[in-house]
């Protein structure tokens, strides 16, 4: 069925994902901002607010090496995809990656639209207390983020149960908080996921998970530091929740949608 995206429709496609990769690379103020001294960030951030990053980010390990209490149900996904039809958790993943391009494109864009609503809402309401509530934000922003990534993941017909998806997965978050260098570096290790090489270099960098997290705790940390103002943290936690959740699942989209449209192109070109 790969014969439903045209060859060089589908070279388009890829095309515009490397014009996007492209402009990754360019940092706006904002994320510059991101990039100032963690050690900075340490004085001025409350004693359980770093607690409660800590734990989040042991938790991103947990999901990494195990899938911890963050995996998903399959068979939700997979209704949506064959809501008349019996499902067979065997074939699914497989008859999905051979659909339209479109269709995955259109099943990941309801999952951003519908898990930046959700974090909008999540934002607002734990941003009403400002510092009190922020420690609630951070569990529940980390579960949205897996979430969207994980269900994006089986939109384009992977399983994000493996081990090598979840890193991928957690590599998805590092890109759409990283500077200029790191983009770069992850691009390049991706890079071994798309050349199909998921059991080499990318999968023996999960000894070394918590350099992925230290990257992703500077940046969210700072951005949850506006957060604390009570009351103004509505406005703050809506705006900062949202643009979070666009950034990862976007990147998500984006890096998943390059898998398959190589996948479909080597497909296409055997003989």
């Amino acid at each position: 069925m790969t014969n439903l995206d045209a060859t060089d429709e589908l070279r388009a496609e890829l095309n515009q994902i490397e014009q996007w990769e492209q402009g990754q690379k360019d940092l706006f103020f904002w994320e510059k901002l991101g990039r100032l001294p963690f050690a900075l960030l340490d004085r001025i951030t409350p004693k359980f607010i770093q607690e409660k990053i800590g734990t989040a980010l042991d938790e991103l390990g947990s999901y990494v090496q195990s899938g911890g209490r963050y995996l998903i149900s399959k068979e939700q996904m997979y209704r949506k995809f064959f809501p008349n039809e019996a499902i067979d958790g065997a074939s699914a993943l497989d008859r999905i990656g051979q659909l339209p391009l479109g269709r995955m494109d259109e099943m990941a864009d309801s999952i951003i639209e519908s898990s930046s609503k959700t974090a909008t809402v999540q934002g607002a309401t734990t941003g009403i207390g400002g510092i009190f509530t922020l420690a609630i934000d951070i569990p529940l922003l980390l579960g949205l983020s897996l979430k969207a990534l994980q269900e994006i993941a089986i939109s384009y017909g992977y399983d994000p149960n493996e081990k090598s998806e979840r890193v991928f997965i957690v590599k998805c978050m590092q890109f759409s908080s990283s500077d200029i260098v790191g983009k770069k570096a992850i691009l390049d290790e991706l890079a071994a996921f798309h050349s199909g090489e998921k059991n080499g270099q990318v999968m023996s960098q999960l000894q070394g998970w918590r350099e992925v997290m230290v990257t992703y705790r500077d940046n969210f940390g700072w951005k949850k530091l506006f957060q604390m103002i009570p009351i103004a943290g509505m406005l703050f936690g809506a705006f900062l929740n949202r643009s979070t959740i666009q950034d990862v699942a976007e990147t998500g989209k984006m890096m998943y949608r390059k898998r398959r449209i190589l996948e479909k192109l080597k497909a296409a070109e055997q003989p």
